[in-house]
C-alpha cells in the first residue's frame, strides 16, 4: 500500500511524498545529498539524516540515524524496533520543516507511523508550520499496537492517548494515541472496519474507536495491476491472458516437475501463500486437507512465521509427500509461478483486514476460497450466489474450509463452469485507480476539518 497508492494518487494530481526508514537493502547510489537533522528526545538530541530518491515517479523521505541502523531489519519486534520508528516517524516530520515543504495531510499507517499522528496533534498547538495540518490513521491490523514502542513513546516526550475510553494499559500505546488523536481513521476494508469496532475483533481498542466523532472509514486496499499482470509476468514459463486460459497448463506442469510431484498431472493444486500465523489459518487448512485424502488434491505452501506452524508444515509434508509440498520462506518469483499454476488460492483467515492473495489470484485465474471476514468477505463473492468468483466459508474451522474445497473440487470437474467462474474473477478491478479517488475525497474531508487548504 505504501508503494502503490502514491502512485495511484499521484496520477490523481496529488503531490505525494513518502517517509521511510534508510534500510540496508535500499540502493541510496542515485539518492540526493545527505542532509542532517536533529530529533529531541528528552533533553537531548538524536542525529538524523535525510535523503531524498524518486521510485518509480514517488519522492521519498529516507531517513537514518542510530535508532534505525541498530535495528535494520524491516520488522523484528523489541524496545529497538520500537524506538526506530517512533525516531523515523518524527524525523520524517521535521524533513518536510527541513525542505520547505508544508503538508496538508499527514497519513500514517499501523502503529509504525502512529508518532506521526501523535506528535502533529500537539504541534498544532504552538507551531504556525503545523496549524492547518490534518491527520490520518489508517489501521492495517487492529491485532499490531506497539507494545513495544511504550518505552521509547514516553521517552521521546510523545502525547498519550486521549480520551476518557482509553484503557489505562493503552495510554502510551502507539496505535491507542494515533487512533485517539487523528482527525479521521481508514482500514483497509468496509468489513474490517465494522468488525473492529465490536470487542470480539478490538483487541481491547474498540472503547476508543467507538469514542470518536466520526467511525473508521473502510477503503479496500488494491493491487497495481501493471505488477500482478499474468500477460507479462516473466516469472511464468508461459503468459497468458483472459482469451488464453489454456496456457496456464504449462505453466502448472512445469511447477509440479520443479516441486517433485510425480503422476497425476490433472490434480487439482492448492496454494496457500502467506505469513505462517495463528489468525491466517494455516493449522485450519492442513487439518482440512487431512480429512480429505479420499479426493483428488495437491497442495503447496508458501511462507515463513510461526516456529510451531512451520513445524506442523514440516510435519504434514513428510506424511504426505505426494500430495504436499512445504517451501519456507519468502519468494516472489515462486509466489508469482503459484499464481499462475494453481487451480485454488486457499486464505482461511480467522480475521483478514483485506488481504491481496485473493484479489491477485483472481487476476491471474486462480479462484480464491475463502472465509467470510474482512476484506475477504468484501471481494469475494461465492458462486453458489450466482455470478461468483469463488467459494467462501463462515465457520472458522476445518470442517468448514473442507466443505469449501470439496465444493471447488466438484465445480473444477466442469470444465465449462470452471472457466467461466475463473474469467469473472479475471475481470474484477482490484486496482488501486479504484480505491484512490476515494482516498481524495477522504483527504478533502480531513482538510476541512482543519479549516480548510493551505493559501
Amino acid at each position: 500500500m505504501g508503494g502503490e497508492l502514491p502512485r495511484a494518487l499521484r496520477r490523481l494530481g496529488l503531490d505525494v511524498r513518502c517517509g521511510l526508514p534508510r534500510y540496508a537493502s535500499i540502493d541510496v547510489r542515485a539518492a540526493g545529498p545527505r542532509r542532517s537533522l536533529s530529533v529531541p528526545r528528552g533533553a537531548v538530541t538524536v542525529p538524523a539524516f535525510l535523503q531524498r530518491k524518486s521510485v518509480r515517479g514517488v519522492p521519498f523521505l529516507l531517513i537514518d540515524g542510530e535508532p534505525i541502523a541498530r535495528d535494520r531489519g524491516i520488522y523484528g519486534g523489541g524496545a529497538a524496533e520500537g524506538e526506530k520508528f517512533i525516531f523515523w516517524s518524527l524525523a520524517a516530520l521535521l524533513a518536510c520543516r527541513e525542505l520547505r515543504w508544508a503538508p496538508d495531510i499527514v497519513h500514517a499507517h499501523d502503529w509504525h507511523a502512529a508518532a506521526a499522528v501523535a506528535w502533529v496533534a500537539r504541534q498544532r498547538e504552538s507551531d504556525p508550520f503545523w496549524t492547518r495540518v490534518a491527520t490520518v490513521q489508517t489501521v492495517h491490523n487492529l491485532g499490531y499496537a506497539g507494545a513495544e514502542a511504550q518505552e521509547s513513546w514516553r521517552a521521546y516526550n510523545l502525547p498519550l492517548a486521549e480520551g476518557r475510553d482509553v484503557p489505562d494499559w493503552a495510554q502510551a500505546l502507539a496505535l491507542a494515541a494515533g487512533l485517539s488523536r487523528a482527525d479521521l481513521v481508514t482500514t483497509v476494508s468496509p468489513s474490517y472496519a465494522s468488525e473492529i469496532m465490536s470487542p470480539d475483533s478490538g483487541f481491547g481498542l474498540d472503547p476508543i474507536l467507538n469514542a470518536r466523532d466520526e467511525p473508521p472509514v473502510g477503503i479496500l486496499n488494491g493491487i497495481d495491476a501493471t505488477v500482478w499482470n499474468p500477460a507479462r509476468d516473466r516469472a511464468l514459463p508461459a503468459r497468458y491472458d483472459i482469451e488464453h486460459l489454456d496456457r496456464r497448463a504449462r505453466n502448472k506442469a512445469a511447477l509440479l516437475s520443479e516441486l517433485g510431484f510425480e503422476g497425476e498431472a490433472g490434480w487439482p493444486l492448492l496454494a496457500f501463500i502467506g505469513r505462517l500465523e495463528h489468525h491466517k489459518g494455516v493449522d485450519l487448512l492442513l487439518q482440512a486437507l487431512a480429512t480429505m485424502l479420499d479426493a483428488p488434491w495437491r497442495s503447496v505452501l508458501l511462507g515463513t512465521g510461526h516456529p510451531e506452524l512451520e513445524a506442523m508444515a514440516r510435519a504434514f509434508e513428510q506424511g504426505h509427500p505426494g500430495r504436499f509440498r512445504f517451501r519456507n520462506g519468502f519468494d516472489e518469483a515462486l509466489s508469482r509461478r503459484l499464481y499462475g499454476s494453481a487451480d485454488f488460492v486457499v486464505v482461511p483467515s480467522r480475521y483478514e483486514p483485506c488481504g491481496l492473495v485473493q484479489m491477485i489470484g483472481m487476476r491471474y485465474g486462480a479462484v480464491p476460497i475463502v472465509r467470510a471476514t474482512g476484506g475477504l468477505r468484501d471481494t469475494v463473492t461465492d458462486f453458489a450466489a450466482g455470478g461468483g468468483t469463488g467459494f467462501v466459508f463462515e465457520d472458522p474451522s476445518a470442517q468448514a474450509l473442507a466443505a469449501a474445497i470439496r465444493r471447488a473440487l466438484d465445480l473444477r470437474a466442469r470444465p465449462g463452469a470452471w472457466r467461466a467462474l475463473q474469467r469473472r474473477g479475471m475481470r474484477r478491478n482490484h486496482s488501486w485507480d479504484r480505491s484512490a479517488p476515494r482516498y481524495l475525497s477522504l483527504y478533502r474531508r480531513a482538510v476541512r476539518l482543519r479549516g480548510g487548504p493551505r493559501t
